[in-house]
């Protein structure tokens, strides 16, 4: 390979100086779990702590190294590096590196299993891209930040930056001569009320890096959902000259709660390309470098939208190629969310088969029935539980403006209800009943159990990898 990949002007180039277009995916529910990916309810912490009072630590923590081995493996980077792909986004939470009660006290087991995929990717000639997606103290009030909170305490604690800080010096130390890491993405989706905080961060993050690796990229998401960036600098070119600024371009069109099907119409085209150059508007105006971190539908499936699934998912492959149309004229790196799941947005799925998905078979249709996960969630089952608490805030809350808590407008009152009093609350209760389907195993099934996971005992989602195949060699990598 040509060296290490650097930013020109809005390019990405390798050492040769010739062009890379990253065309890829996000490795999200394996070093960062999450509900909707791996079908437990509320946030990776709590499952990981009811499990070990199920089964004791022990055995939990052998569960949870043995889902690690399993969800990706050499096959996996065989089969995505088949489709034409070069290039994935590992999410990864804090806590495999660090202990909120130790901080600052590198655990080297951590590196286990991402210097794994690592290497299996850069066999394959795959590029990654290391993603914090959990940081202490939690960036945004997602349930992917792995806090239990709606409030982000990662911006209004010192310590919590200085930690995040100190690691990101350490993973760069670690894979500073490893010229398959495209770069690194230090935060996913930061949400930072004042938003100097993010810029602040961002200086340090990038200083500490470069002072023991000044090689790999940095991939820097925008403010707010990675969707804005009017608070950044406008020397940010100069500021950090090795860095490509990282927008998520989900498109309405893609959910359940879309305005209409999307049906291919000129108005339907001209919003969502509306909504794609003004993400990425700023970078545009100063001639900087854009990469779309992620972005994707999700899918309907069988057992829940029964005979209206075939369609529906017609509608969301056509969401995903026109906007692919729209990147390719842009020449834009991009990574889709999301590479593997049990059956809701990935190229991949936990086969129903498997003893993973017959162990969870009712627990999952409840937890649709009750949409306990946020991320494209239908609500018609419940709807109706929450349109009163809604009500009552818009009632006895008449100023509107009052009503623009932040992060608004990408929370709504009726996103901030949702994930506050259905998401939050009430997955709280059913962890413990998400934990107990594990009681009594012993090493042998949970190691069953686990290997669901397996790339082998997974199904294919073909219309979403013909696409991505298809566009993946619109132009040559470089």
């Amino acid at each position: 390979m040509a060296g290490f990949l650097r930013v020109d002007k809005t390019r990405i180039i390798d050492g040769d100086g010739n062009e890379v277009i990253l065309r890829g995916a996000g490795l999200g529910g394996w070093m960062t779990m999450e509900n909707f990916i791996s079908g437990y309810p509320g946030c990776e912490f709590q499952i990981r702590e009811a499990l070990a009072e199920v089964l004791g630590s022990q055995k939990s923590e052998y569960f949870f190294d043995k889902f690690l081995e399993n969800f990706f493996a050499d096959p996996d980077a065989a089969f995505f590096k088949s489709l034409g792909l070069n290039c994935i986004r590992i999410a990864v939470n804090y806590r495999h590196f660090e202990d909120d009660l130790q901080p600052r006290v590198l655990k080297p087991e951590g590196f286990k299993h991402l210097d794994r995929a690592v290497a299996a990717c850069a066999k394959h000639g795959i590029y990654t891209i290391i993603d914090m997606h959990t940081a202490p103290g939690g960036q945004n009030g997602g349930w992917h930040s792995d806090a239990g909170t709606h409030i982000a305490n990662f911006w209004i604690h010192k310590d919590f930056q200085d930690r995040l800080v100190w690691l990101w010096a350490e993973i760069a130390k670690h894979y500073k001569d490893e010229k398959w890491i495209a770069g690194y993405n230090p935060m996913n989706e930061p949400a930072d009320p004042q938003h100097s905080g993010l810029v602040n961060l961002y200086d340090r993050i990038y200083a500490a890096i470069a002072s023991v690796d000044p090689n790999h990229m940095l991939f820097l998401d925008g403010n707010t959902y990675a969707t804005d960036f009017s608070g950044f600098p406008d020397d940010a070119g100069t500021r950090w000259p090795n860095a490509a600024y990282a927008i998520h371009d989900y498109s309405v069109y893609g959910f359940p709660d879309a305005p209409e099907p999307y049906a291919r119409t000129e108005e339907q085209r001209r919003r969502m390309g509306r909504s794609y150059e003004k993400k990425r508007a700023w970078m545009d105006e100063r001639g900087l470098c854009v990469w779309n971190g992620e972005w994707g539908p999700v899918y309907a499936r069988k057992e829940y939208e029964g005979d209206a699934m075939e369609e529906i998912n017609e509608r969301r492959y056509n969401v995903l190629n026109d906007q692919l149309e729209l990147y390719a004229k842009d020449r834009l790196s991009w990574s889709i969310w999301l590479y593997k799941d049990i059956g809701f947005q990935g190229m991949v799925h936990v086969s129903h088969e498997t003893a993973y998905m017959e162990l969870f078979k009712d627990f999952l249709q409840k937890k649709y029935r009750l949409a306990v996960d946020s991320w494209g969630a239908d609500d018609k089952f419940v709807r109706d539980v929450y349109r009163p608490i809604m009500q009552l805030i818009k009632d006895d809350v008449p100023n509107e403006e009052h009503r623009k808590l932040y992060p608004f407008p990408v929370w709504t009152v009726e996103g901030r209800v949702a994930r506050l009093a259905r998401c939050m609350l009430i997955s709280e209760f059913l962890v413990r009943e998400w934990a107990e389907h594990f009681k009594g195993m012993s090493e042998e099934q949970l190691d069953r159990i686990a290997e669901s996971f397996k790339f082998e005992n997974c199904a294919k989602r073909e219309g979403l990898n013909k696409v991505l195949r298809d566009h993946a060699h619109l132009t040559t990598f470089g």
